[in-house]
């Protein structure tokens, strides 16, 4: 791997972004795929405009990729028709360039009765529909290993993405009221809950492609953060101080109003996806990252009153901003 090349597929989204700076910054030729021209790449990457679904330009265009990173993702409501043609796209490209294939997984798959700690040897009790495509989805991945279609294959599991701009249960959730002096969280706040830190995660990403010890296969965990709900008020309060965005009265806690969810996901698809995934605010759990730290070491997290101020930044801005 001396000439390290990476592709990027979906490179535009929250998490192929943040893995497009990290692979950057960690020496490796990026090569960023997305459909339209992005306007933010960093210097170094290279754009590769064009769907996923052309699988044979995209080969030619990546030709001497050793690693494709499957950030793509359909939106939240259309899993069920387009998460599983995408995978299989990601697939054949990575077959084709005879490239490992990394993929950011979640906890989908463990389903509603998943204990509090989640290592590489958790089984899959999916209870959603969600889960069971995710399960499908690593299920294919490790089939094309075993089938000879692709050389390698990582997941790399991890709890909520946040940071790294907006579009994220912080911003969409517990930011969203901010305006009516209300912090909102969906679950109990004496729960953990799993939290990822996106750019913590790239350079994850980046650490493990980098390994020289992987196995064909290969099931990671990243830890992340695991907080209470009231430990992620706390901190998202402290970012809000910091920027001068808390109001003399300071602010109130509320929580989820899931069953006007409930009643509104009979119309709107997405509020009706949401609201399937409820229990994961209300189970608690996190991740333990055995494999990560075998094949890494010992990885820096970024503090979380620090992860939390930037993705607060990214919502609210600097004050007067």
């Amino acid at each position: 791997m001396s000439d390290r090349t990476v592709l990027i597929l979906g490179a535009s989204g929250r998490f192929g972004r943040a893995a497009v700076q990290a692979f950057v910054a960690a020496g490796w030729r990026t090569l960023a795929q997305s459909r339209r021209a992005s306007p933010d790449l960093p210097a170094g990457a290279q754009a590769l405009i064009g769907p996923l679904a052309d699988v044979a330009s995209l080969t030619r265009q990546a030709s001497g990729a050793c690693v494709v990173v499957h950030a793509a993702n359909p939106p939240y409501d259309r899993w069920h028709t387009g998460m599983l043609p995408m995978a299989e796209q990601a697939i054949a490209l990575a077959g084709a360039l005879r490239a490992i294939l990394m993929l950011p997984g979640n906890v989908y798959g463990f389903g509603q009765a998943m204990p509090a700690v989640l290592d590489e040897k958790t089984p899959f009790q999916p209870t959603t529909a969600k889960g069971r495509l995710r399960v499908a989805l690593e299920t294919a991945m490790r089939e094309a290993v075993r089938d000879g279609r692709l050389p390698g294959a990582v997941v790399i599991r991890a709890g909520d993405f946040y940071g790294a701009g907006t579009g994220t249960w912080l911003d969409l959730a517990v930011l969203k009221s901010l305006g009516r002096g209300r912090l909102v969280y969906p679950g109990p706040l004496d729960r953990l809950h799993a939290w990822a830190y996106l750019p913590d995660l790239a350079r994850a990403f980046t650490a493990v492609a980098g390994s020289k010890a992987l196995r064909p296969y290969e099931n990671i965990h990243f830890a992340g953060h695991a907080l209470t709900g009231a430990s992620l008020l706390d901190a998202v309060e402290g970012g809000l101080g910091r920027l001068g965005r808390v109001p003399p009265g300071g602010l109130a806690r509320a929580g989820m109003p899931w069953l006007a969810m409930r009643l509104g996901g009979l119309f709107v698809p997405m509020l009706r996806e949401v609201v399937t995934m409820r229990y994961l605010w209300e189970v608690p759990h996190r991740l333990a990252g055995i494999r990560l730290a075998e094949l890494a070491g010992s990885l820096p997290l970024t503090p979380v009153d620090q992860a939390v101020l930037a993705a607060v930044r990214d919502r609210v801005g600097a004050a007067g901003g």
